[in-house]
């Protein structure tokens, strides 16, 4: 491990990111509204370079900087390639959303850039205010976005919803990280493992503290009991931020929860494990049965992730390398699954109107059997059927609980995957099954057609050649268990 007070090299990929934000901003404000796509374009170059730039810098090994508040490893480049494709994606596929219905103000993709950033930093994070203030970063653009369709009342909604429950994590977090510190001395991550090694038993603080950190933490994820902000807010956010909300922001920080749980409290594994389990009980079972009778197919999604997050958190559960590999591999392959099924949803117009209704899935099959096909492909994959991706995901996290001896966890985690592949294959059903009431609008934008192209085409093909994938997610699982 390499250790250096103020090296600038590391943290390359932020500053570019925060550069190209501000050097863009300034395009905007001259150019005007005009400007959207041309801006759009640029934000999805720049978080291209940035992708470049992390993975240029990321064969240097474990580098702690900035004082100790930044860190950049193994399992910080794995992360960040695919937050910075998952907000690329999705600026990619609110193109045509933001034109049809004229809410096309080039702050939008610069606000999806600024959060990007934050989530950036966010799994880099080596310290406790460093956490905080990338998680900040993260969530304010977020709040803006949620209800950036200001006459829309479902919009203004979701986006109050979001900054209010936010909010209150938020205190969670910080409440937690103050109990922490009081107990330790310390907010620096590597210094609170020292501490906590030095102690005989685990300081009363310090679990009380890790509880509410864990609190805070769980609600970026919308794992059970933190969720009830997510049905809303995926319904009433316009459906582009919907669909970042499923693809970056939950794998920042589901990395950044991997992170706290491993580096300052790796020696708590005890403790903290049996809340990690009701979590992720709770959020497989609420995914399963929740979603069963929704019509609306963005709050169907939005259960859908709940219980996606319970299956991620089985791997963190099981407190093992092995458990750790399987959350990445897991998130990974979610990124795909999300992406192209948001874009079929974005692409549901009937005479220019967005609809949202499962039942408007109806024959889809006879009127447009290519993005039924490819939806199909994301339903299945999404109920772990074999040899889809979401098949291999479910798996991994499945052997590492098998391998720490939680047997009941993933006894849960099987059967919920049984009663969730109901709400998956209705869908199916509803495509190839009913009768077309009325068709959708064709053709189909070619940014989401593309969209929809591409991650079928790695959900449906991952089992041929899923060997970098699971190298990258074993090296950056390694990380978090240095020798």
């Amino acid at each position: 491990m390499q250790v250096s007070e103020l090296q600038l090299l590391p943290t390359l990929p932020e500053i570019f990111l925060a550069l190209a934000g501000m050097a863009l901003l300034l395009i905007g404000v001259f150019q005007g509204n005009g400007s959207t796509r041309q801006v759009s374009w640029l934000v999805v170059a720049s978080l291209a370079v940035t992708a470049i730039l992390v993975l240029m810098g990321g064969h240097g090994g474990r580098v702690v900087t900035m004082r100790g508040l930044f860190v950049t490893d193994g399992l910080a480049v794995f992360a960040k390639v695919f937050i910075l494709m998952g907000s690329a994606i999705a600026v990619i596929m609110s193109h045509d959303y933001l034109r049809r219905e004229d809410m096309q103000r080039f702050e939008f993709p610069l606000l999806v850039l600024f959060s990007t950033l934050g989530m950036i930093m966010m799994v880099s994070a080596n310290d406790l205010i460093s956490l905080y203030l990338s998680i900040e970063l993260q969530s304010l653009a977020l709040y803006v976005v949620a209800a950036f369709r200001r006459d829309s009342q479902s919009s203004t909604e979701a986006g109050l919803k979001y900054f209010v429950l936010g909010a209150l994590s938020s205190g969670l977090l910080l409440y937690g990280a103050s109990l922490i510190y009081g107990s330790t001395g310390t907010t620096n991550f590597d210094a609170i493992g020292l501490a906590l090694s030095r102690a005989d038993s685990l300081p009363i603080g310090v679990i009380f503290g890790l509880v509410f950190l864990v609190a805070g933490l769980a609600f970026k994820v919308s794992a059970v009991p933190f969720h009830m902000w997510t049905p809303d807010v995926y319904e009433g956010a316009p459906t582009p931020v919907t669909a970042l909300l499923a693809l970056a922001p939950k794998f920042a920080a589901m990395i950044l929860l991997l992170r706290v749980m491993t580096a300052p409290f790796g020696l708590a594994t005890q403790d903290w494990q049996p809340i990690i389990v009701l979590i992720s009980i709770g959020s497989m079972l609420l995914g399963a049965f929740a979603a069963i009778n929704q019509r609306n197919i963005k709050r169907l999604l939005a259960y859908s992730s709940i219980g996606h997050m319970g299956y991620a958190l089985i791997g963190l559960a099981a407190g093992n390398e092995g458990g750790m590999r399987g959350v990445l591999i897991y998130m990974a392959i979610y990124v795909f699954m999300s992406a192209g099924t948001f874009a079929c949803v974005l692409s549901m117009r009937r005479r220019g109107r967005l609809v949202e209704e499962i039942t408007d899935l109806s024959g889809l099959s006879k009127t447009h059997p290519m993005m039924a096909l490819g939806l199909a492909i994301f339903m299945f994959s999404m109920a772990g059927i074999p040899p889809l991706a979401g098949f291999f995901g479910k798996l991994y996290v499945f052997l590492a609980a098998i391998q720490a001896g939680q047997y009941t966890l993933a006894v849960i985690g099987v059967l919920s995957s049984v009663v969730g592949a109901y709400y998956y294959l209705r869908i199916v059903k509803v495509m190839y099954f009913d009768e077309p009431v009325d068709q959708l609008d064709r053709p189909i934008a070619r940014d989401l057609g593309w969209v929809q192209f591409g991650t079928a085409a790695v959900t449906l093909l991952f089992f041929v050649y899923p060997g970098p994938l699971f190298t990258y997610a074993e090296a950056a699982a390694r990380a978090l268990f240095p020798s």
